[in-house]
């Protein structure tokens, strides 16, 4: 039929999903802005969408395909928080736990009141720092690629977080412990190595390293059989490679060859983004937490504690961009009427958002462009992969086209 209902799936116009890809390929793959992507959509028990377009690799001219592999970074936030929520469910961890009661050094943390490195002027905080700091970003710690204070100067000249630093997350906490946090906990929404540390929180709780406690508790009865911290070598031809923009043109960051920093565990396993995997893993972790906890009769958290995960928990109900001590600074969201829960955002308010889509929504992103949103009312579940570092502008476009064309060919709404 022209009207596009002709052929129909969970839901969605079959005609209308069909302008995905071409869309995709001709305003971000032909001009450049993306070497390829992957776009997945699962409804209602149903892959509706699983498609490819473009390249993994420029230089070899490998195509992108179903099970390419990608750097998911910051798409492991999730997943670190998962993990900490099972071990509350056992009474292991609790939200209002501080932290120092798993890394003693943080009792005496400082927050900063002027100067710069070197010569920080610092002062008491007003309370202690949580468990719910570290998993809605409000703990008061930074990340060093914001380039906006002498503390995340200090973040990149210590190495923190990068996967190569010397004495991986032992280390990495004293370093923080010696450095002044940038607001008293609470009292802002910054994007920080918060996850790192609650995935070394798992660690001390678990008695387990991160990497052992997601293959033993998420990966392994999950399936997710291509995620984990490095790829090996039997997987390293299905590695895309990632790129990043430079003068609106794509230059290499990481081939899997030559540059390869996927190719051996790393001394710092990250559980902020330290992840690599597939969209196929991936829809298995977002499956279960829409199932609320539960996938092919495998229990992994109660539906209570993902009703608590995808609710918003900033201060007061607010807004992320309401609580940004500044309002440029990066975030895997971009947008207004978006809150916080633990490790994932939730949309809050339709119309500040400006975008298609359901209150109680949740999701989160990559740095390399890779993001997720699961969406209960509508029983859907969207992953989109691709491999380039870019700015915040347009990494935040594609998400806000994808979203409104994903949206645009649903013809029955379940919201």
């Amino acid at each position: 039929m022209k009207d596009g209902r002709s052929d129909m799936s969970q839901g969605f116009s079959s005609a209308r999903l069909a302008r995905i890809m071409p869309f995709l390929q001709h305003q971000y793959v032909d001009t450049g802005v993306l070497p390829g992507a992957q776009v997945l959509v699962w409804r209602r028990g149903e892959t509706v969408l699983d498609a490819v377009t473009g390249l993994r690799d420029r230089v070899r001219e490998t195509p992108m395909e179903q099970d390419t592999i990608h750097r998911i970074y910051s798409m492991t936030k999730p997943m670190t928080t998962v993990a900490a929520l099972m071990l509350l469910e056992v009474g292991v961890i609790a939200l209002d736990d501080p932290v120092a009661r798993f890394i003693p050094a943080f009792a005496n943390l400082k927050v900063h009141a002027g100067g710069g490195p070197g010569h920080f002027v610092t002062q008491e905080p007003g309370r202690a720092m949580t468990v719910l700091d570290l998993m809605r970003h409000t703990s008061g710690f930074t990340y060093g690629f914001l380039f906006r204070t002498g503390i995340d100067a200090e973040y990149r000249r210590l190495r923190i977080a990068e996967p190569d630093m010397e004495g991986g997350l032992p280390a990495m906490m004293d370093h923080l412990a010696a450095l002044p946090l940038e607001f008293s906990p609470g009292n802002a929404f910054n994007y920080s190595v918060s996850t790192d540390v609650l995935g070394h929180v798992v660690e001390i709780a678990s008695g387990q390293k991160l990497s052992a406690f997601f293959h033993q508790r998420l990966l392994g009865p999950l399936g997710m059989r291509d995620t984990d911290f490095f790829v090996t070598e039997d997987k390293r031809a299905r590695l895309a490679t990632c790129y990043w923009s430079k003068d609106d043109r794509l230059a290499l960051w990481d081939d899997g060859v030559k540059t390869m920093r996927y190719g051996a565990p790393p001394k710092l396993e990250s559980g902020g983004g330290g992840l690599a995997g597939t969209a196929a893993d991936y829809l298995r972790f977002a499956r279960m937490l829409l199932n609320r906890g539960e996938l092919d009769g495998v229990r992994y958290l109660s539906p209570k504690t993902v009703q608590l995960m995808t609710m918003n928990h900033l201060p007061g109900n607010a807004e992320i961009a309401d609580l940004m001590p500044a309002s440029d600074l990066f975030n895997e969201t971009g947008y207004r009427g978006v809150g916080f829960g633990l490790g994932v955002a939730v949309m809050q308010n339709l119309s500040h958002a400006a975008l298609p889509g359901s209150i109680g929504e949740y999701t989160w992103g990559g740095l390399a462009g890779t993001f997720f949103f699961v969406d209960p009312k509508e029983e859907m579940i969207v992953i989109v992969m691709t491999q380039v570092i870019d700015n915040q502008v347009r990494r935040m476009r594609l998400r806000r086209d994808l979203r409104t064309l994903i949206y645009s060919a649903m013809e029955e709404s379940f919201g």
